[in-house]
């Protein structure tokens, strides 16, 4: 069986009610860039970042909601 790397960002952006799109297009890249930086794991530097962009984004989606 394939093991998924980078599961703890996944579950995080599908959490987070986000897409890796998303995710993708805050970091300038395109989605397709972005799924398949995600098929080796990242360090926890990069890990930190995209969570940190993932609170970001959710919070300027709940802001424009209100």
């Amino acid at each position: 069986m394939i093991e998924r790397k980078n599961l703890d960002i996944r579950k995080a952006v599908e959490e987070s009610g986000l897409y890796l799109w998303q995710i993708a297009d805050f970091l300038g890249m395109c989605d397709g860039t972005f799924s398949r930086k995600l098929r080796k794991e990242l360090s926890i530097d990069e890990k930190q970042k995209i969570f940190h962009i993932i609170e970001e984004i959710k919070e300027n989606k709940f802001s424009e909601v209100q």
